[in-house]
């Protein structure tokens, strides 16, 4: 099945115990302290890999309750079952990596990062985005491109560096709106698909990365974080009102 208009950017404003739960569980959104800090323990062609085609990245949201990731095209092997709506009430949906027709290899939102698998295309919903987002942690800066056109850019503040933001290809998975827009957070979260690769757990999350706003605009351009991104609320909330759940996120660095 195909859309035309990419996924739901957002669940809406979550409920004020909710959201503060949820945003909890994100990597590296806010300054703790060292004790809570566990160290390591457009549509492509057919058969293309990891890059936008000309009509831009394609993205696959779940039509059901669960699906099935296999661990091949066409295989019998299930290598694990992901629910939707997902942990934060948002549709599932993933980056597509491969679109080999009735079945679609997809950048997974699970360690280790980078992960891919297998979908049916018949249990989704196929849409595009031309938006991508890439970041450069060394120069501490995004850019926002639309195809070819460069549409926003701005400063960021990244992992520190015991807590560095790991580079990848991710995507955004979810947009959370926080209880408090003065607060560690700014006045929107988006999820990220990878996860600290030197946290395995934060604030009784995974370790999930994110990309959000924040109450100090001051120390953005330095390495602040526990490995989350942090903009300015003006940018995030640029973001917020343009880019879909599944725009692609290259991290460099």
């Amino acid at each position: 099945m195909r859309r035309s208009t990419p996924p739901r950017r957002t669940a809406g404003a979550l409920p004020s115990l909710a959201a503060a739960a949820a945003l909890a569980a994100l990597t590296a959104c806010s300054s703790a302290p060292a004790s809570e800090d566990v160290p390591e323990t457009g549509e492509p062609a057919a058969g293309t890999t990891g890059a936008e085609g000309a009509e831009g990245a394609e993205l696959a949201t779940v039509v059901g309750d669960a699906i099935d990731v296999h661990t091949e095209e066409g295989g019998d092997e299930v290598s694990q079952t992901l629910e939707s709506p997902n942990d934060f009430g948002v549709d599932r949906t993933f980056l597509v990596e491969q679109n080999e027709g009735e079945w679609l290899e997809v950048l997974l939102p699970v360690r280790p990062n980078g992960t891919t698998g297998w979908i049916r295309s018949d249990e989704v919903e196929l849409s595009t985005t031309r938006f991508r987002v890439e970041i450069d942690t060394e120069a501490f800066e995004f850019t926002v491109h639309d195809g070819e056109e460069e549409v926003r850019a701005g400063v960021i503040g990244t992992g520190e560096s015991e807590t560095p933001t790991p580079p990848g290809r991710y995507y955004f998975t979810e947009l959370l709106q926080p209880p408090d827009p003065d607060g560690d957070y700014g006045v929107y979260a988006f999820g990220l698909s990878g996860f600290s690769e030197t946290l395995e757990t934060f604030a009784g999350g995974p370790g999930q990365l994110a990309v959000h706003g924040t109450n100090d605009e001051d120390a953005l351009g330095r390495q602040v974080s526990h490995g989350c991104i942090r903009v300015s609320n003006d940018d995030v909330t640029w973001m917020a009102e343009n880019l879909p759940i599944g725009t692609p996120v290259e991290i460099s660095g």
